[in-house]
């Protein structure tokens, strides 16, 4: 283990931590998560979405996914909150005629009561009862989530003593809140798998964009624990942590 160097070579990874729109492909091949997950979220979304319906995608990021389904632009919405991404979203989405509105996904939306077939969210914020306002009778919130125990053994890798920034994200929780709101679960699961890396400037460059995960990481600060990681991937050839992933698809009564 040459200290020096991978100092340099994890410092150069801190530099280079920014994300545009949704994007990882810094660390393709270098990490690995999400390929084993029981369900296949945009197969399922693909399942209920029909051409005629009005959808609104919630925390789009820069509209990746979005653009992905290939949904009727004039039957398309969505919202960000993260000005970058907001930026991007401004640039790419909203001239093809997609109604982009800047929220924040967890507050009032703005749009009119009633007027969505279906709503999805994937890894963001959302309000259950903003959802129930903006959905028609019978609509549909389709969503996956990040858990509350996401990457946690990762987070205590490196940091000592940090709060869970999400405490209450596990499917029993969330599910017991749509049935409050009168709301009718269709479908519901909850997975832990692996997330592994494969070289430890990856796992810089990760916690860097991940920031609310790992608060307060630098290369500097965490030096000691990068080296400890380090020599967990020489001897094993990766650094494993677990991923906490849920699927709700709920109707509204």
């Amino acid at each position: 283990m040459n200290k020096i160097l991978l100092k340099q070579q994890w410092l150069e990874e801190e530099k280079a931590a920014h994300i545009h729109g949704w994007d990882f492909s810094h660390i393709h091949g270098r990490y690995e998560e999400e390929n084993d997950l029981p369900w296949d979220y945009e197969k399922l979304v693909r399942q209920y979405l029909k051409p005629a319906q009005d959808l609104l995608d919630l925390d789009t990021g820069g509209g990746e996914f979005l653009l992905s389904l290939n949904h009727p632009f004039c039957k398309t919405s969505a919202t960000e909150a993260y000005p970058p991404n907001v930026l991007l979203c401004r640039e790419t989405i909203k001239p093809l005629g997609i109604d982009f509105r800047e929220a924040d996904a967890n507050g009032p939306l703005p749009f009119a009561a009633n007027s969505f077939d279906i709503v999805i969210n994937r890894h963001g914020d959302f309000n259950i009862a903003e959802l129930c306002r903006v959905l028609k009778p019978d609509g549909l919130f389709i969503t996956e989530q990040v858990g509350t125990e996401n990457d946690r053994e990762l987070v205590d890798l490196l940091l000592h003593n940090v709060d869970i920034p999400f405490p209450d994200l596990y499917l029993s929780k969330v599910s017991q809140k749509f049935e409050e709101m009168g709301f009718t679960v269709l479908k519901s699961q909850e997975a832990f798998r692996p997330i592994r890396f494969y070289d430890i400037g990856a796992l810089v460059w990760f916690a860097h964009i991940i920031e609310w995960e790992f608060p307060g990481f630098s290369v500097d600060k965490c030096l000691n624990e990068l080296y400890a990681a380090q020599d967990i991937l020489e001897n094993r050839g990766f650094v494993e942590g677990r991923i906490h992933r849920f699927l709700l698809i709920a109707k509204k009564q």
